[in-house]
C-alpha cells in the first residue's frame, strides 16, 4: 500500500531555495502566467454531489473513483477565492497527487461548482463548518487512510481555522498552507492599492456574478437585491453587505477580525507548513507569522 513517506516531506523542504524562471522573477507575471499555461484539466475528474446536514450540498472532484482507491494515502484540496477544480493551482496538484499513487479530491466551498447552493449561507475565510463535516465524512464512508489537507488562500486561512479549532481530533494527518491571507482585514486595504486593485476587481466580478446566480436561482436567499449588488465596487463592501450578514458578523471588520487565522496558529497541533511568497501581490507583510510564535508543528 502506498504511503505517506519521509521522502515525500522533504521534498517540500523549507531549506529549498525558490529560483524563478529567467525573465519571470516579477511577481504579477508570476501570479498570471499559470491562467495561460495550466488552464487544461489533463485528468478526468470523478464528480460527486454531497448532501449536507442543512439541506444544502458541496460538490467533489475526484482524481478517481474513491470507491475503488480506499486503499490509497488521500490529497484533500481546499481551494481560494472563487476557485474549483478549473484552478491551475487545484487541478495541478490533484494531477501530481495521482501520479504518485495518491486519491486526489477538491472539495468544492459552496457556490463554487458552477451552480448555486440551496441556502442562505455562503463560504468564507472562517467557515470551517462544511470542510470538517467532509473529512469526518471521508474517513467514515472509506475508511482510514493516510490524509493531507492542502489550502489556497481563502481556502487556507480557513484550513488553519479549523486546524487551530479541532486540534488532534481532526481526521488528517499533516496539511499544507498555501499563500494565505492570515490578517484579512489588512489583506482587504492591500488589495485596494496600486496594481492590487486590479486582482480585487477580477475577484470581485467573480463574487458579483456568483451572487447574481444565486439570486436568480433562488430568490430571497442573500440580503441585497440584484440592483444593490451591482454598485458594489471593494470586496470589503461585498463583506459588509453579504458575508457578514449572513453568517451574523456585525460587518466586515468584525467578519476579518473573528477569522483570520493569525492569532490560532499557535493552536495548530497537527504538522503543517505555511508556504507564502514575500511578495504576493495579493498580501501585507502583516499576515507573515513570526516564527517565534509557531508551535514546534508548524514550520514556516
Amino acid at each position: 500500500m502506498a504511503q505517506i513517506t519521509t521522502t515525500d516531506a522533504n521534498e517540500f523542504s523549507s531549506s529549498a531555495e525558490f529560483i524563478p524562471m529567467r525573465g519571470f522573477s516579477n511577481c504579477h507575471l508570476q501570479t498570471m502566467l499559470p491562467r495561460l499555461f495550466r488552464r487544461q484539466v489533463k485528468f478526468t475528474p470523478y464528480w460527486q454531489r454531497l448532501e449536507l446536514p442543512d439541506g444544502d450540498f458541496v460538490d467533489l472532484a475526484w482524481s478517481e473513483n474513491p470507491a475503488q482507491a480506499q486503499h490509497k494515502p488521500r490529497l484533500v484540496v481546499f481551494h481560494g477565492l472563487e476557485g474549483s477544480l478549473n484552478s491551475p493551482y487545484a487541478h495541478g496538484l490533484v494531477e501530481a497527487a495521482q501520479k504518485r499513487g495518491w486519491l486526489g479530491v477538491v472539495m468544492h466551498f459552496r457556490g463554487c461548482s458552477g451552480e448555486p447552493n440551496r441556502m442562505h449561507r455562503i463560504y468564507h475565510s472562517g467557515e470551517t463548518e462544511d470542510a470538517s463535516w467532509f473529512l469526518r465524512w471521508l474517513q467514515r464512508e472509506f475508511g482510514h487512510a493516510p490524509t493531507a489537507a492542502v489550502g489556497y488562500s481563502l481556502g487556507g486561512n480557513m484550513l488553519a481555522c479549523l486546524l487551530a479549532k479541532e486540534g488532534n481530533d481532526l481526521p488528517v494527518d499533516a496539511a499544507v498552507i498555501v499563500s494565505a491571507p492570515f490578517m484579512l482585514e489588512a489583506c482587504s486595504y492591500h488589495m485596494e492599492k496600486g496594481f492590487s486593485r486590479v486582482y480585487q476587481r477580477y475577484l470581485l466580478n467573480l463574487l458579483k456574478a456568483n451572487a447574481a446566480r444565486k439570486l436568480a436561482a433562488y430568490p430571497g436567499t442573500l440580503p441585497i437585491n440584484l440592483a444593490q449588488l451591482k454598485s458594489v465596487r471593494r470586496i470589503r463592501e461585498f463583506d459588509d453587505l453579504i458575508t457578514a450578514r449572513i453568517h451574523g458578523y456585525a460587518d466586515a471588520i468584525d467578519y476579518y477580525r473573528q477569522c483570520s487565522a493569525m492569532p490560532m496558529l499557535n493552536r495548530i497541533a497537527k504538522p503543517t507548513l505555511i508556504i507564502h511568497a514575500k511578495d504576493d501581490p495579493f498580501m501585507d507583510h502583516q499576515v507573515i507569522p513570526k516564527p517565534e510564535s509557531l508551535p514546534p508543528q508548524v514550520e514556516y
